[in-house]
């Protein structure tokens, strides 16, 4: 074999290797999986931490002051209307009703006086026996110890008053949830003794950020209530109060949902999670791996099916949720946002899709 034929087969095997090699180095395009952006309502998945309390809840105290002698419930018992929760001291207060029953018998002593004068007075100025300023004399008297007895009595009734509320009844029955005096305590009247509840009805109670007013109906929507330690204990309720006052130091709205039929096992205290059983107007809705951060900025990767290449779009994000994002402004219907594979795109990329994406 000649020199010439030589170089002439090893020009072809060169020129054969550089093209294997131009074949190799040639750059796979990078796959992705998208979806098709169409807005629809959605559930609103938000949802927020609170606690079973009672509906109704009252602080009740003794009507007098005095030293308590005895407290007959803890926190937690099942109290009947009528059953004696504290007593006080009520020497005092027997004294006093002695004092007014004593009080009592001396003024209708007076009055029984005062009535036989003013009839014999009243006899002898009909005889001429007695002048008319000294029957007017009796007369008053006798007025005077009619209204001393009814005075009398007054004090005694206020007198045995006092001694009843010596004794603490439940208004109603309930649950006790908490205590506020000891034994051998004084307490003031008013001051609160012991707090009961009504366990009939029960509130779920959450304290909600203003940002989470945003876009919500006027309407009182239902609420959808799961106990935090077990989720498979749900109850239905309904938002009945919102305060109309934040509170100074957190800042936040307290809402009280009435629950439907006093469900058993939420039991005061208990800690709870809660979410609104309404749809959304339409909104755009992306997987959380579809937004993209670029400098600081919100964006979505959005694929152009003529060119099979991308762009960035820049987009405002409405809300985050457990495993999507709630897109505002930046898409429109129709756009074929990247969702998957995003990290390593560049503007103008061209890509293919992954099998079994959205086109």
């Amino acid at each position: 074999m000649n020199d010439l034929a030589r170089f002439s087969i090893l020009a072809v095997a060169t020129l054969l290797g550089a093209c294997r090699e131009t074949e190799v180095k040639a750059p796979e395009l990078r796959p992705v999986r998208t979806q098709v952006v169409d807005p629809k309502p959605v559930e609103d998945d938000r949802h927020a931490v609170g606690e079973i309390r009672p509906r109704y809840e009252s602080d009740l105290s003794f009507r007098v002051g005095g030293k308590v002698v005895e407290r007959l419930v803890d926190v937690g018992a099942s109290v009947k209307k009528g059953d004696v929760l504290a007593r006080l001291d009520e020497q005092d207060y027997r004294n006093k009703l002695r004092a007014s029953e004593a009080e009592l018998s001396s003024a209708e002593a007076a009055l029984v006086e005062a009535t036989g004068a003013e009839e014999r007075h009243k006899t002898l100025l009909t005889t001429g026996a007695t002048t008319r300023a000294r029957y007017d004399e009796t007369l008053r008297n006798l007025r005077g110890a009619e209204a001393n007895v009814t005075s009398a009595k007054a004090n005694l009734d206020l007198a045995k008053d006092q001694l009843a509320y010596a004794e603490l009844k439940a208004e109603f029955a309930g649950v006790v949830t908490a205590v506020g005096a000891e034994h051998g305590q004084v307490v003031s009247s008013g001051q609160m003794v012991v707090r009961v509840a009504q366990p009939g009805d029960k509130d779920a109670v959450f304290s909600i950020s203003e940002a989470a007013f945003k876009g919500q109906p006027t309407e009182r929507p239902d609420v959808t209530v799961w106990l935090l330690s077990d989720p498979s204990v749900i109850a239905e309720g309904t938002v009945r109060e919102i305060s109309p006052v934040a509170d100074p130091i957190t800042r936040t709205y307290t809402v009280k949902v009435g629950l439907k039929g006093s469900p058993a096992p939420f039991r005061f205290g208990m800690s709870i999670g809660g979410r609104l059983k309404i749809d959304t107007a339409p909104v755009i809705v992306l997987p959380l791996g579809a937004v993209f951060d670029k400098g600081g900025a919100r964006a979505v990767w959005v694929y152009d099916p003529g060119t099979s290449t991308v762009a960035l779009k820049p987009v405002s994000i409405v809300r985050y949720e457990a495993d999507r994002v709630v897109i505002g402004d930046g898409l429109q219907k129709g756009d074929i946002a990247v969702t998957a594979g995003i990290n390593t795109l560049r503007e103008g990329q061209k890509v293919r899709l992954a099998e079994g994406a959205s086109k």
